[in-house]
């Protein structure tokens, strides 16, 4: 049972391609190298991977006065990693780094539906609402953090970037607190499938690109004492 939900903007390049759509003159705020960027999503929509109905809501035209409602014009995918917390920490108790990663049980693939249109004319201020909680599917699998254990590598920021702050940083963290693990997109219609087409990739990327560690994740959930509990994903 899935009680809580988190979605961090973890990767700087999607976070930078997303920004692009919506501020192209300022895709990538401020505080982004800084602080962990997430919000509260809605769980009660994650399910195994299966047919998604396309939502409705609000968008608007650039050029038309008064929005319109109907269906989604343009659903959009979102691969993302999620983790699942295997441990609890009490309410007003922060997860230090050095014992951020025994919170968490394994990893599975997300795929983190997006209505950009209706996310277009809703997000400001605060978020996305309409746009992300009519579904998000899961792999029907958990990697344990110990499998993963092989495919650890250092955590490196790119030159000239900001160090993480002090309760965001640890020796281990910066040590092996990246994982290798190489992430696909393919497209397979049923047309495709029926005369044997096996799909077409459309993108190809690596978790250990991500900005933020799972680490740092946890650590910067409940430092404000935050309190996770088994079931969580984030």
């Amino acid at each position: 049972r899935i009680g809580d939900y988190t979605d961090f903007y973890s990767g700087i390049h999607h976070a930078t391609t997303i920004g692009k759509l919506f501020r192209p003159d300022n895709p990538l705020l401020p505080n982004y190298k800084w602080v962990p960027i997430g919000y509260h999503g809605r769980a009660s929509s994650i399910g195994l991977g299966g047919n998604v109905k396309r939502p409705q809501g609000q968008t608007r035209a650039p050029d038309a006065a008064a929005p319109g409602f109907g269906p989604c014009q343009k659903l959009d995918y979102e691969l993302e990693v999620g983790a699942f917390v295997g441990r609890a920490n009490a309410l007003g108790e922060p997860v230090p780094m050095d014992q951020a990663e025994d919170a968490l049980f394994g990893l599975v693939l997300l795929n983190d539906w997006s209505a950009r249109d209706i996310q277009a004319w809703e997000y400001q201020p605060l978020g996305p609402f309409l746009s992300k909680n009519f579904a998000s599917t899961l792999s029907p699998w958990i990697v344990t953090m110990e499998a993963l254990a092989p495919f650890r590598k250092a955590y490196v920021r790119p030159e000239g970037d900001p160090s993480p702050l002090p309760y965001l940083d640890a020796a281990a963290d910066r040590a092996q607190g990246a994982i290798d693990i190489e992430l696909e997109v393919w497209l397979q219609t049923p047309t495709m499938r029926g005369s044997g087409h096996t799909g077409d990739r459309l993108m190809r990327s690596n978790f250990g690109d991500a900005y933020w560690t799972l680490a740092q994740l946890v650590a910067h959930h409940t430092v404000n004492g935050c309190n996770l509990q088994p079931g969580d994903l984030l």
